[in-house]
């Protein structure tokens, strides 16, 4: 089995990017290392009224039920404050770490190298290690801070892909929007598992 992904779901607008991410790599077969951040609880409540429970072994059961992914690949799930669990070491190989959707109060703490919680810890990791580490910034407007702060990590080598969509491939629903940027966000570590149409160039009429 290949090396796991790490997965990263901050408090920010925008949770269905981190259920997409989930289902294709799930499909895939892929291992997720999950980790989703105390306000993430407050996102589900206040996006789609849900609850999103705090044991790992029922945020596994929520996360698959909401990516529609009951039984393929493997997925770990941590308690947000667990940081002595195996992602907050860097012996402990992975892929790279993913933070799909990332708040900008997750991006300034990445950027300081603090390490409060797991997902925060597990991304320094990424970088001290010379691991892939993208960040999804969920965002607008970007403030001059924000701004400063991804350059922080854009300058530490941290791949920043804003929650962007593309409309050359004809998007017709909000999936398609949101598998776009998905799929974007995992070109940065090599993972193509998701079915997009891709742009082709185009031909100059005769």
């Amino acid at each position: 089995m290949s090396k796991p992904l790490i997965l990263g779901v901050s408090g920010a607008s925008g949770l269905i990017y981190a259920v997409r991410a989930i289902k294709f790599l799930l499909e895939a077969e892929y291992s997720i290392e999950l980790v989703a951040s105390r306000a993430t609880q407050m996102v589900w409540q206040a996006e789609q009224d849900i609850k999103m429970p705090a044991e790992p072994d029922l945020q596994e059961q929520f996360w698959r039920q909401q990516a529609g992914v009951p039984s393929q690949g493997v997925l770990r799930c941590h308690r947000w404050g667990d940081v002595g669990a195996n992602i907050a070491s860097g012996s402990f190989r992975t892929l790279g770490m993913i933070v799909i959707p990332c708040s900008m109060s997750t991006v300034a703490k990445i950027a300081a190298g603090l390490s409060s919680d797991l997902l925060e810890r597990a991304a320094d990791v990424q970088i001290k290690e010379g691991r892939p580490l993208i960040v999804v910034p969920r965002e607008t407007p970007f403030s001059l801070i924000h701004l400063r702060n991804l350059t922080s990590l854009a300058e530490a080598g941290v791949k920043i892909v804003p929650a962007t969509p593309a409309w050359y491939h004809n998007p017709q629903t909000i999936e398609d929007l949101v598998d776009f940027v998905v799929a974007r966000t995992l070109d940065q570590i090599n993972v193509d598992c998701i079915p997009i149409s891709r742009w082709q160039g185009h031909s100059e009429k005769p």
